[in-house]
């Protein structure tokens, strides 16, 4: 009657704790299903700004490449003016030089027009050009912001992986066995919860 009644004391022990495993385990699965959701969602907002910076950056090249080509051609016209001896046409084109290439061209001319033209120049910097730089640079650091989401999505989703098998295991340990078998697979299936819930504990959350 004593073993029976002992017996009887860890099959309910087994019940209570595999009940408590079971709703801890259900809420942390539902917390990791959402926090990958939200990273998932995160994720695509930063792709989509990545592309969107991309795309300005794009146009942002175009008008500095035009901007660049603007300055080739009167600047060609300028050295065919001088060349011709027209001093009067080039002084005229000279004027229409843009404030950008005409920083480079007198810090050309200041050292003694060494270089292979002003368009070497660290000076010239071609309108759009910076823009695009930066808009670059914003491109790749939400592509990167985007890849880093979505790994905490993955991270969040291997989770859920980790918790259906502490629900597995606990659900076995209710089953008509050996009390020494429900005994290891309620202990397991509580060491694999804890390890999951630490290891959640390090991730970030987003609400």
């Amino acid at each position: 009657m004593g073993e029976t009644g002992e017996r009887d004391r860890w099959t309910r022990a087994t019940e209570i704790i595999g009940v408590f495993l079971l709703s801890v385990t259900a809420v942390l699965t539902a917390w990791c299903g959402f926090q990958s959701s939200k990273w998932g969602g995160e994720m695509s907002i930063a792709f989509s700004q990545a592309s969107s910076a991309r795309i300005q950056a794009a146009n942002a090249e175009g008008e500095a490449r035009s901007a660049r080509t603007f300055d080739l051609t009167i600047y060609a016209a300028y050295v065919q003016a001088v060349g011709d001896g027209n001093e009067e046409l080039a002084d005229y084109i000279r004027t229409r030089f843009t404030p950008e290439f005409a920083v480079a061209y007198e810090a050309w001319v200041a050292d003694g027009e060494v270089e292979n033209g002003p368009f070497v120049r660290e000076e010239y910097v071609p309108e759009g050009a910076v823009e695009a730089e930066e808009l670059n640079a914003r491109a790749d650091e939400k592509f990167a912001q985007a890849l880093e989401n979505n790994q905490r999505g993955d991270n969040y989703s291997l989770l859920t992986v980790l918790f259906a098998l502490v629900l597995f295991l606990t659900a076995m340990s209710q089953r008509e066995i050996a009390p020494w078998v429900a005994r290891s697979l309620l202990g397991f299936a509580i060491v694999v919860m804890t390890v999951g819930a630490v290891i959640m504990a390090t991730f970030p959350i987003r609400i």
